[in-house]
């Protein structure tokens, strides 16, 4: 990735002090418990890093605050129906974009970079913006890489084959193929290749 400009550097500080005070803790690959949303935060940078090494300022900044403080709006807060999800979802991109907003003003970003983060962290115009779908390539391979297994172990075969297959239409050729390359285990491999068998 290209050299951090100082406001980068300000902004990845910045984000990563919020991400900070998640209480909720998950080792990371050293086996060292991190505040989740602090290594969820590292990993977007780490796979956008190999993906798009030459991503826009915008897209690097839209990958490292992707969840950021998601502690904060709980799904408890919504009601438990499929309607009540897409409500928390919402409530979240509204909210991510806004804390990322004020983080990047902080950080001594103009406000059309910070228009153009906020658009990427809504995903908006996904499929129709090259960058959202580089960002949303992302977001679908650490999810792949990271939380897919532990997803399939709290969840019956049928919805996580159902997620895959949710997924997948929502990544570009280029993305399934970064897919079908990362390092699954022979029962998430089972799984991945059930689900697109389906399709």
């Amino acid at each position: 990735m290209p050299s951090p400009t100082p406001h980068l550097a300000e902004a990845f500080r910045l984000f990563d002090a919020a991400n900070s005070e998640d209480p909720n803790l998950e080792p990371n690959e050293a086996g060292e418990l991190v505040p989740k949303e602090v290594l969820y935060a590292q990993r977007m940078t780490a796979c956008l890093d190999r993906v798009a090494p030459n991503a826009p300022e915008a897209v690097q900044l839209a990958a490292r605050c992707q969840h950021i403080r998601r502690w904060s709006i709980p799904r408890t807060d919504f009601p438990m129906t499929r309607p009540g999800y897409h409500q928390w979802r919402n409530t979240l991109k509204k909210y991510h974009a806004e804390l990322a907003g004020q983080l990047l003003a902080q950080a001594g970003y103009a406000p059309d970079l910070i228009t153009r983060v906020q658009e990427l962290v809504q995903k908006l115009r996904l499929k129709d913006d090259p960058e959202v779908q580089l960002l949303e390539d992302v977001i679908c391979l650490v999810f792949l890489e990271y939380y897919f297994l532990p997803f399939a172990a709290q969840h019956p075969e049928e919805k996580v084959i159902e997620i895959v297959q949710k997924t997948w239409p929502k990544m570009t050729e280029r993305g399934h193929a970064l897919a079908l390359q990362l390092p699954f285990t022979p029962a998430a491999l089972a799984l991945v290749s059930k689900a697109l068998a389906g399709k």
